[in-house]
């Protein structure tokens, strides 16, 4: 066994990282109208060059600029879409015991891609990279899934079927911006796969209008041609978890609900999957996997500081080869150390710890 030369590789992280003191404190002023965008950016540019250094310190092969531009994981894209608004709700989003700021988005227009301002941001990881650069962009399903049919014009869209598909031909434009920016490893961010497979979120998603049941066709579908014509030395995964503000979560259940569609046909190149606690289920929907797709398992929690000890992550991933052979097998944290400018609850140094512990263990078991 060897670590991979290709992404995803076998110690692997999904994208965000803790937002550090100076950051934080420029975004704060910045709100205040205490210091102008130029300001800022140039607080951002700074604080990300340190992280790209960190993030090659502790040993990954990869590099991502931590998500330091954006408030959310996923508003900070879509609004940027055509079409799209975003705009204030009457509440947040309710995660266990704590809500979101309250806002989200919604399609009033036509929606489509022409450019965004993340094209540039990843420009800027490239050009201090000297590992590999990551990029990471919500998934086309979740702009749907957590919103619902009411968050669809039906001015704009009568049927969902014409929104779908103008939606995949959006994506099919940012990734070949991404592509022509010199990104060859994009990554899908999604909670719709994850969240659909707790009945209460099924529930949840019938009162916004959707039938549920059908929405994981609707998904790979809407997946599938949203990567139809990708560069073939682009490499494309998807993350999907159950939540992630502030160390708490949304969703439990396993993966078995969405698993022939998602393991089987959707036309991924790997999966970053939440695999840190029960509520994630075991590892048997994996058996559904087609192809020689990677698999990155994430055992290491970022909702903690917590290290897990190595050879009860070692025993999961024995438990694992049950379904998917080793080589096909990654290591990461079950989702970012924070989705939202808010961040998880641990420190800088606990979250760089966990990182490097994940490249330990990956050489222990796959080999330096």
């Amino acid at each position: 066994m060897s670590q991979r030369k290709a992404p995803p590789f076998r110690a692997d992280h999904v994208g965000s990282l803790l937002r550090t003191a100076p950051l934080k404190d420029a975004r704060a002023r910045f709100a205040k109208g205490q210091i102008d965008a130029a300001a800022l950016k140039a607080v951002e540019d700074h604080e990300i060059e340190k992280i790209i250094i960190k993030q090659e310190e502790v040993g990954l092969k990869l590099a991502t600029d931590g998500e330091f531009r954006r408030s959310w994981w996923h508003f900070d894209f879509y609004k940027g879409l055509d079409g799209v608004e975003m705009y204030e709700t009457d509440k947040g989003i309710a995660f266990a015991g704590v809500a979101t700021k309250a806002e989200s988005v919604r399609v009033v227009g036509k929606v489509g891609f022409s450019g965004h301002p993340q094209v540039e941001h990843f420009k800027f990881l490239k050009a201090h990279c000297r590992t590999t650069p990551k990029m990471t962009i919500p998934a086309p399903s979740s702009l749907h899934f957590r919103q619902g049919r009411r968050s669809v014009s039906k001015q704009v869209y009568p049927e969902l079927d014409a929104f779908f598909d103008d939606l995949a031909v959006a994506y099919q434009k940012a990734i070949i911006a991404f592509y022509d920016a010199g990104c060859r490893y994009l990554q899908f961010d999604d909670t719709a796969w994850s969240m659909i497979c707790d009945p209460s979120e099924r529930a949840h998603s019938k009162k916004r209008g959707d039938n549920p049941e059908n929405l994981p066709k609707h998904y790979t579908r809407l997946t599938n041609k949203a990567l139809e014509g990708r560069p073939a030395d682009m490499v494309i995964t998807t993350h999907s978890c159950r939540g992630n503000f502030r160390s708490t979560f949304i969703a439990s259940g396993g993966y078995e609900f969405v698993a022939e569609e998602l393991f089987g046909k959707v036309n991924i190149d790997g999966y970053f999957l939440e695999f840190d606690t029960d509520r994630a289920g075991g590892f048997e929907p994996l058996r559904h996997l087609k192809g020689n797709k990677q698999v990155v398992i994430g055992l290491v929690t970022s909702k903690s500081g917590r290290l897990e000890p190595k050879d009860d992550l070692k025993r999961r991933i024995d438990e694992a080869t049950k379904y998917v052979p080793l080589e096909q097998l990654c290591l990461s944290p079950q989702c970012g150390f924070a989705s939202t400018e808010e961040g998880n609850v641990l420190t800088e140094e606990e979250q760089w710890a966990k990182l490097r512990m994940i490249v330990e263990l990956a050489e222990e078991v796959w080999g330096k």
